[in-house]
């Protein structure tokens, strides 16, 4: 079930990857900004996430100068996908301004409701969801992106607003499940 608009954001305590961003192990009030949080689940392998990098580069550079906490999450089995191992994690995010975490057991996504890769979560200053779905609506060639729903909601939150535009269906892998 995806989480409920409003609604608070589960805990977690997650190993990251990126051992320049953030502290070995992070929860989620680790992840925070003053203003408000992002999580976007991600991964390694999948074709939308990797035509996203620079642009969720450039997103969590923003998020930072604007008080927002960043923070990807990769719940992707290993076994069926190695490239989205915990090895494979820490080599990406040396080029990540992000902490970048490992859902081993995918007690997150699950808590989460998280169904693809990316997949983004906006939550206010008191960690309630206000926005949930994709950055815009070309995650594989940003050249043909004509929204910006994320950015909006983000912008919106901050300026005390509603998101016109609180959940959209994300566009990219799906999360890959245990059996």
């Amino acid at each position: 079930m995806p989480l409920s608009l409003g609604q608070i954001a589960p805990a977690f305590q997650l190993t990251n990857a990126n051992a320049a961003v953030g502290e070995p192990t992070m929860n989620f009030k680790q992840s925070a900004g003053l203003q408000g949080t992002v999580i976007v689940f991600e991964c390694n392998h999948c074709p939308y996430v990797i035509a996203s990098i620079e642009r969720m580069e450039s997103m969590a550079a923003w998020c930072g100068e604007v008080g927002v906490g960043f923070v990807g999450i990769n719940s992707n089995d290993p076994v069926v996908y190695p490239n989205d191992s915990f090895e494979h994690m820490q080599k990406r995010a040396t080029s990540m301004g992000y902490a970048y975490l490992h859902d081993e057991t995918q007690e997150i996504a699950h808590a989460y409701g998280a169904k693809r890769t990316p997949e983004f979560f906006l939550f206010d200053a008191n960690n309630r969801l206000v926005y949930q779905g994709r950055m815009d609506d070309a995650p594989r060639d940003p050249t043909k992106a004509t929204t910006s729903e994320l950015k909006d909601a983000i912008e919106a939150m901050l300026s005390g607003q509603t998101p016109t535009i609180e959940r959209t269906e994300s566009i990219g892998c799906s999360v890959k499940w245990k059996a």
